[in-house]
């Protein structure tokens, strides 16, 4: 049996058997406490989410996926050899040495973006190898989708990866509560893929210009710039 996890005060984690998103909401609805992390951390991929009891807005809120995201980089950069790059497109996509390597994703108890919800759960999925090729012999195949192992970072061993990322997560959710977003952002656009490129998002296509203080995909077609809010990423929930 192997050894439970730790994590920092005021956080706790809970292996499950299924989808560890969809069990946390589960528990979220069940009225757990704040700071659960769910996980699941055998397969091909590894999966783990946190779950939050916001206290502002939806649309403010939702902040918590780059957060996470941002969370998640720390602690990958901390555990991976020091050439792996880490990217955070703004949809939730992790990208490792330019490739996609899994994604962030969100769900919570309303999609009002000006009501405070009960509870909202953020969590990531990450490939370790190929599904359809655990000996990564083809890894070339489809060069803009990786996997962690395939990317020189055999040495991560997800149980450390979910404790890193519950430590560094937990140190932005207390930047962002006592300084205000401009630090999480200033950290967040220095990781950010995509920006100033030609990008597709929620069926509009344009320039990538940056996000608004919640975080919004700014996005410029010409001589106009569309706002698409961070809401709309929210999937429903089970």
């Amino acid at each position: 049996m192997s050894e439970p996890l730790s994590f920092p005060p005021l956080m706790s984690g809970e292996a499950v058997a299924g989808e560890a998103l969809a069990a946390a909401c589960a528990r979220a609805a069940e009225g757990c406490d704040a700071g659960l992390i769910t996980y699941r951390l055998d397969g091909a991929e590894m999966q783990a989410a946190l779950v939050f009891a916001p206290e502002v807005p939806l649309a403010r809120a939702v902040a918590m996926l780059p957060l996470c995201g941002v969370g998640f980089q720390n602690a990958l950069g901390a555990l991976s050899p020091p050439e792996v790059a880490v990217q955070l497109e703004w949809n939730g996509g992790i990208r490792v040495n330019g490739a996609a390597c899994g994604a962030l994703r969100m769900m919570a108890s309303t999609t009002d973006p000006a009501a405070v919800p009960d509870w909202l759960v953020v969590g990531f999925t990450l490939p370790l190898y190929p599904a359809n090729d655990p000996d990564m012999a083809q890894t070339g195949l489809n060069p803009d989708q990786t996997a962690l192992y395939a990317e020189g970072c055999a040495e991560v061993q997800p149980p450390a990866l979910v404790e890193s990322w519950a430590r560094h997560t937990l140190h932005w959710i207390n930047r962002w509560e006592d300084l205000g977003p401009a630090s999480l952002h200033g950290e967040w656009r220095g990781l950010a893929y995509g920006i100033d490129e030609e990008v597709t998002a929620q069926g509009a296509s344009g320039t990538f210009i940056g996000v608004d203080e919640d975080f919004g995909m700014l996005l410029r077609a010409g001589e106009a710039t569309r706002l698409i809010p961070l809401t709309t990423l929210l999937e429903p929930a089970p």
